[in-house]
C-alpha cells in the first residue's frame, strides 16, 4: 500500500508543482486583482491566442491591444477628466494666461466649473466645446513648453483624494494588465480622446512610448512659418514646432477607429475602455476577421474608494454586457484602485 501511495504521489507531483507554479505565477501578476470573471477571461484569452498549437494562435506581430485613457486606467472622476480640470486653471486661474482668454474658452472653463462645484450639467456637444477651446487655450507653445505645462500640472493632487497627484493616479490593477500583455508579447496603444500631447505627458510617468499614443489633435506648425502652408515652406534648423487653435479631430467613438486604421494599420484583438465613446473602438476589435478577439468595459462602481454613481455604472455594465463586452468592476474585481495609502475625501473649492 505504502509503495502504491509513494507512486501516486511522484506521478501527481509534476502535475501538483506546475498548478501551484500557476498560481503563484498569476498572483505575482495579478497582485491587485480579487479572482473574478473579468480577469479569468482575459488570462484565458491570452493563454489560448498565445499558444501555437491553439488553433486561435495569433503571431506576436499582430498581437494588438488598444486602451482607452481617461477612467479606464487613469483616475477620472476626481471630479472629471484631467484636461478638462487643466482647462478649468489654465482660463480662470493661470496668472500666466487669467484675463487674455476668449468668450469661447471662458465659457467652457466656466461650464466644467459649476459641472463640478454644483453638479449642473455640462453643455450639449462639450466634446466639441472643449476641444476648440483648448485649442485657442495653448495656442503659441511649442511642444516642449506645453509638456513641461501638463506635467507641471500634474505635480497637484486631484481634489477629493489625499495621498497623490495627478502623476500617481493611475489605477493599479490596469498597470499590471499592461505589464502582464507586455510579457505575452502584445503591443498596446493608448487611444484617448484626451489631447495627444497631454496623454503623452501622462503616461511618460508609466512608460508607455510617444509613438504608441493616439488622442484629440490639433494644428501644429513651425513658428517662423506664419500664414504659409506647410507644403509650401520648408522647415528649417532654428524652427520650432508650435500649437495652433486649430482643432483637427476630437478622437472619439468612429473617429478612434479611423485613427487606428490610419496610424496603426491593424485591426486590434483586445480593446479595454470605459464609456460609450469606445464602443466603437470596442466593437472594430470585436469584427476582427482574421483572429479571435476580446473587449473589455470598465464600470465604477466603487463609490466608497472613488467619486463613483454607482447606479449609474451598474446599469451601464448590464448595457456593456448585452453589446458581448467583459465587465471589470472597480468594486468587486479590484484589490484596490489606487493605493492603500490613498483616501477618498470631500471636495474643496
Amino acid at each position: 500500500m505504502k509503495r502504491m501511495q509513494k507512486i501516486l504521489i511522484l506521478t501527481l507531483l509534476p502535475l501538483l508543482l506546475f498548478s501551484a507554479g500557476c498560481k503563484r505565477s498569476a498572483d505575482k501578476s495579478f497582485t491587485c486583482w480579487n479572482d473574478c470573471e473579468a480577469l479569468n477571461s482575459l488570462i484565458e484569452f491570452v493563454d489560448d491566442v498565445t499558444n501555437e498549437k491553439s488553433p486561435n494562435f495569433i503571431p506576436q506581430k499582430d498581437r494588438i491591444a488598444t486602451f482607452d485613457m481617461d477612467g479606464t486606467f487613469l483616475g477620472e472622476l476626481y471630479p472629471t477628466y484631467f484636461e478638462y480640470n487643466m482647462l478649468e486653471y489654465r482660463v480662470l486661474e493661470d496668472p500666466s494666461y487669467k484675463g487674455k482668454a476668449s468668450e469661447s474658452e471662458l465659457e467652457a472653463a466656466n461650464a466644467i466649473r459649476d459641472f463640478v462645484r454644483t453638479g449642473k450639467s455640462l453643455p450639449a456637444g462639450f466634446d466639441m466645446i472643449h476641444g476648440r477651446a483648448a485649442a485657442k487655450a495653448y495656442a503659441g507653445m511649442t511642444i516642449e513648453e506645453f509638456d513641461s505645462y501638463v506635467k507641471k500640472y500634474a505635480e497637484n493632487a486631484p481634489n477629493g483624494f489625499t495621498g497623490m497627484n495627478y502623476f500617481q493616479s493611475f489605477y493599479k490593477p490596469m498597470l499590471e494588465v499592461f505589464d502582464y500583455l507586455k510579457s505575452k508579447g502584445f503591443k498596446f496603444y493608448v487611444v484617448t480622446g484626451s489631447d495627444r500631447f497631454i496623454a503623452r505627458s501622462l503616461v511618460s510617468a508609466i512608460n508607455i512610448e510617444p509613438e504608441n499614443v493616439i488622442g484629440m489633435d490639433i494644428l501644429l506648425k513651425s513658428n517662423n512659418q506664419g500664414d504659409t502652408e506647410g507644403v509650401n515652406y520648408t522647415y528649417s534648423t532654428i524652427d520650432r514646432l508650435i500649437r495652433t487653435d486649430s482643432l483637427l479631430i476630437k478622437n472619439l467613438k468612429t473617429n478612434k477607429v479611423k485613427q487606428i486604421a490610419q496610424e496603426i494599420g491593424k485591426v486590434p484583438v483586445l480593446s479595454f475602455g470605459n464609456s460609450g465613446g469606445d464602443c466603437a473602438m470596442h466593437n472594430y476589435c470585436l469584427s476582427n476577421p482574421k483572429y479571435k478577439s476580446r473587449a473589455f468595459m470598465l464600470i465604477a462602481d466603487d463609490d466608497e474608494d472613488d467619486h463613483a454613481n454607482r447606479e449609474k455604472a451598474l446599469k451601464l455594465g448590464e448595457q456593456w454586457k448585452e453589446s458581448g463586452y467583459v465587465v471589470i468592476s472597480m468594486r468587486d474585481d479590484f484589490k484596490t484602485i489606487y493605493g492603500e495609502n490613498v483616501k477618498k475625501v470631500d471636495f474643496k473649492f
